[in-house]
């Protein structure tokens, strides 16, 4: 028995030998190379291309059944390539994919709502993916493009886990796994200007952003609201340097949504999101949000209630028409200013405004124009000034948006973020121009909310 036992043992001792032999050799000890195969053929179409086959929307806000696009199960293959920017990793994304065109400037973006949690593990921020839309539905809901299956009670249904794999696949790095891009959010000047179609489910940066005053001061609410302990969906208003705002749409299964909102200013990364009219923005996690600066504050936040009681000085070098206080406006009141019937040339101009102890000023305005004439100008100077024609000053011209339908009294432009780097630890001020030289025709312009942001 006892020898038996040896001899067993020696040829079980020689199997593992043999065995571990046969799997590394001369100390190779590398992980074996996994193999990736593209699950669906190379791309038919682009994604731009496929989202403009979308019918147009019955209304403002949403489709109906009848209004979507289906592309045909048995007809050609209709194949796109996108890249994820959504995470679900924190809980901020529930049971949603939002992808775009490409890693960088993108053109546009969808989502597509899947019945499945922790999407990030297979489909990670970055990751690669083709998608075989042929048996799917598109078109707008609630606001935003998506793509998803046909619902009896949805007009774009959420796509059952286990067919997802019929329309959602990774593509491949070569041979050695999923190919996954490093994302470069598209940085505009603005939280206002992240409110466009073309930016929806595409990852976008405005810097000089914080949490409103009435969300952190005096003491800092948390990033979602509790009820008897249970995560409420939660809007967190932020604002920008130009005065724009939005909110941060924060799910009521946020990881982070015990956290108290950073009370500092900075960059803030966002997919853009819309409901109906709302404009909502979804951060992935914290780490989209950089805020290591002070506090923005509004040196200047004028609405025009009344030129005198604020300093201004409205001075008219030619014409009968004057600025003017408008009973309309962003809310109302707005300055108005109109020089139908002849020439014209009329400066609103600011008080002198003290740009010392900043590390960044920025100015920004609202304007709403009709009728074809000449743009208003925006000009700015050091010199000081103590009445009389303006013209006797040195101004330099200010670079600034403006409202581009004179069709009608559309809605107010902002005119973005204007930086006044240039003038810190200096006495500025700050004019409005407006000229016309036409007895025909001129433009009436709307100005409101001028603003000055500073950050020490």
């Amino acid at each position: 028995m006892k020898t038996y036992t040896t001899i067993k043992t020696l040829v079980f001792s020689a199997i593992v030998a043999m065995t571990f032999n046969s799997c590394v050799k001369d100390d190779d000890w590398n992980t074996p190379e996994i193999l990736c195969n593209n699950r669906f053929d190379a791309p038919t179409i682009k994604m731009a291309d496929f989202v403009a086959l979308a019918p147009p929307a019955p209304n403002s806000t949403t489709y109906n059944g009848s209004s979507t696009y289906k592309v045909p199960v048995d007809g050609a293959p209709v194949i796109f390539d996108a890249y994820v920017v959504s995470s679900d990793e924190n809980g901020n994304f529930y049971k949603t994919i939002s992808f775009q065109d490409s890693p960088s400037n993108p053109t546009v973006g969808m989502s597509m709502e899947v019945d499945k949690s922790s999407n990030y593990a297979d489909f990670p921020v970055g990751a690669h993916i083709r998608i075989k839309a042929n048996g799917l539905v598109l078109g707008l809901d609630r606001g935003t493009i998506k793509i998803g299956s046909i619902d009896p009670t949805y007009a774009i249904g959420r796509i059952p886990s286990v067919l997802l794999p019929r329309y959602l696949a990774g593509v491949c790095n070569g041979e050695n796994g999923l190919d996954v891009a490093t994302l470069v959010p598209t940085v505009l000047g603005s939280i206002d200007e992240a409110k466009a179609t073309k930016y929806i489910n595409t990852l976008v940066k405005v810097q000089n952003v914080q949490f409103d005053d009435a969300e952190v001061l005096p003491t800092p609410k948390t990033f979602i609201s509790y009820i008897a302990n249970t995560g409420q969906d939660t809007d967190r208003t932020i604002i920008d340097i130009t005065g724009a705002s939005s909110v941060i749409r924060n799910s009521g299964y946020a990881t982070f949504g015990a956290e108290t909102l950073p009370t500092k200013s900075g960059d803030l990364t966002f997919v853009v999101s819309k409901y109906n009219a709302n404009w909502q923005m979804l951060i992935r996690g914290l780490n989209d949000i950089d805020f290591q600066k002070d506090r923005i504050n509004f040196i200047i936040n004028e609405g025009f209630t009344n030129f005198t009681a604020n300093d201004w000085t409205a001075y008219s070098v030619a014409g009968s028409q004057v600025w003017s206080i408008a009973t309309f406006g962003n809310p109302a009141p707005s300055a108005l200013m109109n020089g139908y019937g002849g020439v014209n040339e009329d400066w609103l101009i600011s008080k002198s405004i003290p740009l010392t102890g900043f590390t960044n000023a920025i100015l920004s305005f609202q304007t709403d124009g009709r009728f074809q004439g000449n743009p208003l100008e925006v000009y700015i100077t050091t010199d000081t000034y103590t009445g009389g024609n303006p013209n006797n000053l040195n101004w330099v011209k200010l670079s600034a948006k403006l409202d581009t339908d004179l069709n009608a009294f559309a809605g107010f432009v902002s005119s973005g973020g204007i930086s006044l780097s240039d003038y810190l630890n200096k006495n500025v001020r700050i004019a409005l121009k407006y000229t016309n030289a036409s007895t025909t025709s001129a433009t009436s312009w709307e100005v409101d909310n001028f603003r000055i942001g500073v950050i020490k």
